[in-house]
């Protein structure tokens, strides 16, 4: 978890705070959300500590079922797909494969595990809905396996990055919240597929970024830079090999000092790994919502960053 869910979450520094060019882009945007992210926790920490976790919780599903759309999004975009019925069906069949799951999490609670604390989600559903639900979904997926059957007949090229990412979705989420009732499956089976994918992208953009005239010189340039010799593939290997390695060092360093302090401040569960902590009493109402800033504002600027409307994602992607 630690190495891959905070480590993904503290990535987005990289292709924001770290790159000059990006920065330069929307300097207002990126200066105000990690101050709007920390007055709006204040304010939710101080109506309740069970309102804050929820409102983080519920924003967080928001924030994983979008990415699980936008990559379907950036597949179609990359393999040239505009028709108008195809985005409506892909985006709905994602949005239900994530859904679903979520309709049948909320009619079993309480379960034996939860998304950031216990009695994070509202319960109360009625049962029926996840039965229509369910129905609603297997109808869309069954259009969807169709359209892809037809194209493939018609002798259209076979989209496979987008298949893959609406298949993986649909039986990663549907193992590990509606076939298993288990906090390791779940983590497995969604937030390793949710953190991994997001790492490998947010390295493969900050390294393009960082060859960029506009972007060299500043800090994401120096951490991924390596390429010892232009146009040998041996020298560029061992740069790649280097600036990934200097990546993750960095995200699971900044990872571990987090966790370091959540846990020896709030937590209190893991002292073989993080030692000791005390007890912060009413200073936890500005604690807890600062230490969730570096959270809040990759679930807020996600939504900027990897829109078609930022003009460098598809150059440098």
């Amino acid at each position: 978890m630690l190495l891959v869910d905070v480590a993904h979450v503290w990535s987005t520094a990289f292709v924001v705070y770290l790159d000059p060019a990006e920065r330069r882009r929307r300097p207002a945007l990126y200066a105000i959300t990690p101050l709007a992210a920390f007055a709006a926790g204040v304010a939710l920490y101080a109506l309740g500590e069970a309102v804050f976790w929820r409102a983080l919780a519920y924003l967080a599903v928001f924030h994983f079922i979008r990415q699980q759309y936008g990559w379907v999004m950036l597949y179609r975009a990359r393999n040239g797909e505009r028709g108008r019925a195809g985005r409506w069906l892909d985006g709905v069949t994602v949005y239900a494969a994530t859904l679903y799951p979520l309709i049948v999490w909320h009619t079993e609670l309480p379960r034996a595990f939860w998304w950031m604390k216990q009695g994070d989600f509202v319960a109360g559903l009625p049962v029926g809905i996840a039965s229509v639900a369910g129905w609603v979904y297997l109808a869309l997926l069954a259009a969807y396996v169709a359209r892809a059957v037809a194209a493939g007949v018609a002798g259209r090229p076979v989209v496979w990055g987008k298949h893959v990412v609406v298949a993986t979705t649909a039986a990663c989420w549907y193992a590990g919240i509606v076939a298993t009732n288990s906090d390791y499956a779940f983590t497995v089976t969604n937030v390793f597929i949710h953190g991994v994918p997001y790492l490998a992208l947010v390295y493969l953009y900050a390294r393009a970024a960082s060859c960029e005239p506009a972007s060299r010189g500043g800090a994401t340039a120096r951490l991924l830079a390596g390429d010892a010799g232009p146009g040998r593939a041996r020298a560029r290997m061992r740069g790649h090999m280097r600036g990934l390695a200097v990546f993750l060092a960095t995200l699971w360093a900044i990872a571990y000092a987090e966790e370091l302090i959540w846990d020896r401040a709030i937590w209190h569960d893991r002292g073989w790994l993080f030692g000791g902590g005390g007890n912060i009493g009413l200073a936890a109402v500005l604690v807890v919502p600062l230490l969730a800033v570096p959270q809040l504002t990759h679930y807020l600027l996600d939504g900027f960053l990897w829109r078609r409307s930022n003009p460098r994602l598809g150059r440098l992607l």
